[in-house]
């Protein structure tokens, strides 16, 4: 069966949440180290308008994408921060150029002008991935994150809608 993606329902919340606890618990590819509540999830679906996509085979999610704030305040509406996240076994099939390229139409229509990639420097794929589908390198900041008693960098990429 293909893979579906849609907007992401409250119902949705406990799956999208073993995704990302997953990689919260197991890699080094977020900096987060505070598992994500399926409640909170739930509610932010609520309340929040910003598209969250989900792909799902079958059923079961495969992972996700969205985007929020990139910074606080008026001048930094049209740039956001962006969020992909795709379980182990769903990477390289090109669900997350499917995902990314859905979340991008979805950003263009609600005047999203920058979207802003924050990736480990323990995650190398993600940072072929994003130049692969459009993002620039723009940035880097040497050891702003910290877990399991390591430092990490943030690799910053962007790419203009």
């Amino acid at each position: 069966m293909p893979v579906q993606i849609r907007q992401a329902q409250p119902q949705d919340a406990a799956s999208i949440a073993a995704i990302a606890n997953t990689l919260i618990r197991d890699t080094l590819f977020t900096f987060t180290t505070q598992e994500r509540r399926p409640e909170e999830i739930a509610a932010r679906l609520q309340e929040d308008p910003k598209p969250f996509l989900l792909a799902e085979r079958d059923g079961r999610a495969l992972g996700f994408a969205t985007y929020g704030a990139f910074r606080s305040g008026p001048g930094y509406r049209h740039t956001q921060e962006h969020s992909i996240q795709l379980l182990p076994e769903a990477q390289g099939q090109g669900l997350g150029r499917a995902l990314m390229a859905q979340l991008e139409e979805a950003a263009r229509a609600r005047e999203v002008h920058m979207l802003v990639a924050g990736i480990s420097s323990a995650n190398p794929k993600a940072v072929g991935f994003h130049s692969a589908i459009g993002f620039t390198r723009t940035g880097l900041m040497p050891q702003v994150g910290h877990k399991w008693g390591q430092w990490l960098d943030l690799i910053l990429m962007q790419k203009q809608l």
